[in-house]
């Protein structure tokens, strides 16, 4: 998630001058500021998701339904970090509510 941002940064600024600045040094093209954005909240979401997943494993509770929820996070932060970049809100907060749903799924598959 982090490439297409840091070749925005080296375009825009060139090579040199990109490995030594830090990100706001000067500024990304619009596209660029939406997929830090997105990286900065699939990073975020991962906290949640990994120790569900780890969770699950840990204590043998896996089922088809748990790994397909996994699938349909995967797909659905990928989906997430496309659309954000691209700038369509209303879909991006309808495909976070997917992967949020999947995400409470995991954490109900644990509690019952």
């Amino acid at each position: 998630m982090w490439l297409p941002y840091i070749l925005n940064r080296i375009m825009t600024r060139g090579l040199m001058p990109a490995l030594k600045s830090g990100p706001a040094d000067s500024p990304h093209s619009a596209w660029a500021e939406r997929a830090i954005l997105a990286h900065k909240n699939a990073v975020e979401n991962l906290v949640v998701f990994a120790p569900l997943v780890i969770a699950t494993h840990i204590l043998g509770m896996g089922t088809s339904l748990t790994a397909q929820m996994c699938m349909v996070y995967f797909i659905a932060r990928l989906a997430h970090y496309i659309i954000y970049t691209a700038g369509i809100s209303v879909l991006r907060t309808l495909i976070f509510a997917v992967s949020f749903v999947a995400q409470l799924i995991l954490a109900l598959n644990l509690l019952v």
